[in-house]
């Protein structure tokens, strides 16, 4: 597994998402995703919601995802 191919899942499950992930030994990742779709939600529903778009590849493929979920609204407020 690679940090672009979970970049690309996760804008494509997550239609005018951004995400930015990185991960140097192929199991272990770390992903911020700027979603609209993160609005009213509370940080786990946030999650679930990325993780929904990886499938059964969590907890197989991608050992451990860490995440910070931001709506873009809160992308712009820590620029």
């Amino acid at each position: 597994m690679d940090s672009a191919s979970i970049q690309a899942m996760i804008e494509k499950g997550l239609p005018g998402a951004e995400a930015d992930v990185s991960g140097a030994d192929g199991v272990h990742f770390e992903a911020t995703v700027v979603a609209s779709q993160f609005a009213g939600k509370l940080p786990l529903a946030r999650h679930r919601l990325v993780y929904a778009t990886l499938g059964e590849l969590m907890g197989g493929a991608i050992h451990a995802l860490a995440l910070k979920t931001l709506t873009p609204e809160e992308a712009a407020a820590r620029q």
